[in-house]
């Protein structure tokens, strides 16, 4: 047990904590050990106050039994660090309730008897634990060995010992599958009242994570470099208070800065965050976390604002961290008071210094008055930018740099977008978020793991200011191949004009998706199945490509275009033949159906002719037929090369009353919508990957490692006339070609379409990165 129990240093170091903190360092009997083993591996950790006294009940033997400390245990975690009532506690844990033998004896004789039949057909090949379960809970501070000793005692007396047939081991039975019966059409009535089987409820993401009514536990433990631990957990008291402002829902927050635009990263946050407040019917709030004026701008404001709405989530409202600066400075004000908080006149530079060396700010210990004064010019206006802060008195020995006396305020002689001019002083995104998330009522905090290390800093205030503590967790950020997503480098992309703006279909800006034709429910489809856990590993992009691809494929009507035209004369028909067939809008699903121009002359894929061909190609070539989508087979008979050898135009015979069978090769194509008149022509806009490495990130050189080829334009694409209606953000599935939206920079007449992603998936072979 001890080999076992050293092997997870959590439970070893809480154990050894234990074995101290009951005085047993020099031994005690097994029993007890045992009983000791069980508190350290599940006593609430929200009630550590209280564990000693549960520890003199051991001693003393009045809990003797995992279901005593059981009981206990749920008592403990309802009172969490209020004080205990002892008689409470007592009848919790069952102390002084005596089981007799007589009572253990009656309890087995009634549940034996409700099974006797059961038992006697079974024998001892039946497994009795089943019955010590319903014992344990029928006896519930009985001992359980007593129990146990009783029960087989009494399916002896009942059975007899055991025979030769009893101690054959058991045989398990094959069970055949049963054979499907013969498939029977059914009648019209039995068809009428057939209904289609309900699609699989998703499973649920969250489902790991506490509710509401549970946030009493220990959120976390903040260790001091004096040897003091702090552990954090909300008062029966203050969740009551909380459960009653809430109703008990979850209340969420998707906290953007608006300092930029928002990526893919963001929508996996506002999945989190939107997504669990809906599952569960809560609300979530779009708050801006805008603590720097300087960063911030309106347009930023608008642009998360629209695509929160794009992405289908809607705020339970909306809120800024600047709505609560007047409570912010109060409450700085009260750990002034209570000395918690002080003015500091150090330089970045020098609170750099002293944090690498452990020292303490000369004006730590400043008296409190002084310090209040001092925040009140600060408040005024009548203290320079940059010569004052206020910081936290945290604990500057730490090993954790965020419990270093972080800054709580700082002077900033900025207007503030939202605000105004009322400030002149700006709280820190550490100060301010964690207070905010509390007066907001936040059940679930949900971050990425980088701000992990800063749980001791965000509940060491909270308990300072003695509020409501939201339960934080931290999940793995998201990272996709073959791109970057850090605000730094994607500003670097944009102001650099490596790409064309923040909404360049090559970014994974929700923006530049958006452009490109990628739908929200893709992107959210996405994000469920990459999940939220706290693994940190890259994504490959073909995961994204697969989900825009099903859902394009799902809602995209089909339609035929060509992006490499090469001219097609049908030498058969006559100079002005003109007709229109029927093409399908999904083809295999429905019957709808748009009018497609058929004339002398068309156009098909440069590609999809050869002067000779090859074997696997199923184009046109000499001696060789092929079908036109939704039209006829035409068969080759010449080509026409200019001076340079390429190909400009091909000679064919179409059948126009086909017998036999088709060809294999089936053709996209765009015929001149009239004898004569060019068909519509468009750009088409080729996007690949922007990086050639996997992971640009781990090349030394990253911008060097930007695929040149990462943006093709095709000009001169020719379309069906029914695309000359098309509008910005209408996709479309070109046959054979792949899924394509309608970019912004169309105009009436001149059609730009943007390919959102092949119809296939494809691996590209990655470059090796550059070191």
């Amino acid at each position: 047990v001890a080999k076992n129990a050293s092997v997870n240093p959590k439970f070893r170091k809480s154990l050894v904590e234990l074995i101290e903190e009951a005085g047993a360092k020099g031994g005690l009997p097994k029993s007890k050990g045992n009983l000791l083993y069980y508190v350290a591996g599940k006593y609430p950790t929200n009630a550590l106050v209280h564990r000693p006294a549960l520890l003199a009940f051991i001693q003393d033997e009045r809990i003797k039994s995992n279901n005593q400390l059981d009981g206990a245990f749920d008592y403990l975690k309802k009172v969490g660090t209020e004080p205990i009532s002892e008689a409470a506690l007592k009848e919790a844990a069952g102390v002084g309730v005596v089981i007799t033998p007589e009572q253990i004896s009656a309890a087995v004789a009634d549940l034996l008897k409700a099974n006797e039949a059961r038992l006697k057909e079974e024998r001892y090949s039946l497994n009795t634990n089943i019955f010590l379960g319903q014992l344990t809970r029928t006896l519930k501070w009985a001992d359980g060995a007593a129990v146990k000793a009783e029960l087989d005692k009494q399916v002896e007396a009942l059975l007899g010992p055991k025979t030769e047939e009893d101690l054959k081991p058991v045989e398990k039975k094959k069970v055949k599958p049963a054979k499907p019966e013969a498939a029977a059409k059914p009648d019209a009535a039995k068809a009428a009242d057939a209904k289609p089987a309900e699609p699989a409820a998703p499973e649920d993401p969250y489902a790991f994570l506490p509710k509401p009514a549970d946030n009493n536990q220990v959120q976390t433990t903040v260790t001091f470099s004096d040897g003091r631990v702090m552990r954090i957990a909300n008062s029966p008291a203050k969740l009551a208070e909380h459960l009653k402002v809430t109703g008990g829902k979850v209340v969420t927050r998707f906290p953007p800065e608006p300092n930029g635009y928002l990526h893919i990263g963001h929508a996996k946050a506002m999945f989190v965050d939107f997504g669990m407040a809906e599952q569960y019917g809560g609300n979530c709030y779009l708050r801006y976390d805008d603590t720097n004026p300087e960063a911030e701008k309106l347009e930023y404001i608008e642009h998360i604002q629209d695509i929160v709405a794009w992405m289908g989530w809607k705020p339970w409202k909306i809120t800024y961290s600047s709505d609560y600066f007047q409570q912010l400075y109060e409450f700085a004000v009260q750990m002034i008071k209570s000395g918690h908080a002080f003015v500091d006149h150090q330089t970045k530079e020098e609170i750099e210094e002293y944090r690498e060396k452990r020292m303490p700010s000369p004006w730590r210990d400043r008296p409190v008055e002084e310090s209040l004064k001092l925040f009140e010019d600060m408040r005024r206006g009548l203290v320079d930018e940059g010569k004052a802060t206020l910081r936290m008195k945290m604990d500057h020995k730490n090993e954790n740099y965020n419990m270093f006396d972080l800054i709580a305020y700082r002077i900033k002689f900025v207007e503030h977008p939202h605000a105004g001019d009322k400030w002149c002083i700006y709280p820190s995104y550490d100060y301010t978020h964690c207070i905010v998330d509390a007066l907001e009522n936040i059940t679930h905090s949900l971050c990425t793991l980088e701000f992990e290390s800063r749980r001791a800093s965000y509940y060491w205030l909270l308990d300072v200011l003695d509020t409501y503590k939201p339960l934080v967790w931290e999940y793995s950020r998201l990272n996709i191949t073959n791109t970057v997503m850090s605000k730094r480098k994607l500003n670097k992309l944009v102001m650099g004009h490596f790409v064309n703006g923040w909404d360049d279909p090559r970014l994974l800006t929700l923006a530049g998706l958006r452009r490109r034709g990628v739908t929200p429910a893709a992107i959210n489809n996405f994000c469920r199945e990459i999940g939220i856990t706290r693994n940190e590993n890259v994504i490959p992009m073909h995961k994204l490509e697969h989900h825009v691809r099903s859902d394009l494929d799902a809602t995209s009507p089909r339609t035929l275009a060509v992006l490499r035209p090469l001219k097609l004369v049908i030498t058969n028909l006559a100079e002005d033949h003109f007709q229109e067939v029927d093409a399908k809008v999904f083809p295999g699903r429905s019957e709808e159906s748009y009018k497609v121009p058929f004339t002398r002359v068309v156009y098909i894929e440069a590609t999809d002719f050869k002067e000779k061909d090859e074997k696997d190609f199923y184009g046109l070539a000499p001696g060789k037929s092929v079908m036109l989508r939704y039209a006829y087979p035409v068969s080759y008979k010449g080509h026409k090369t200019d001076a340079a050898g390429n190909v400009t135009e091909v000679a064919v015979e179409a059948d126009l009353a086909p017998t036999g069978k088709p060809p294999k090769g089936v053709l996209n194509w765009v015929a001149q919508p009239k004898p004569g008149q060019e068909p519509l022509r468009f750009e088409a806009r080729i996007y690949d990957y922007l990086f050639r490495s996997e992971d640009p990130n781990a090349v030394d050189d990253w911008l060097a490692d930007i695929n040149q080829a990462s943006l093709e334009k095709l000009s001169g694409c020719v379309a069906v006339p029914l695309l000359a209606a098309a509008k910005p953000g209408d996709k479309f599935q070109f046959e054979r070609l792949g899924y394509f939206c309608v970019d912004t920079d169309s105009k009436p007449g001149s059609l730009v379409f943007n390919r959102t992603v092949t119809l296939k998936e494809s691996f590209p072979k990655q470059a090796a990165p550059k070191k």
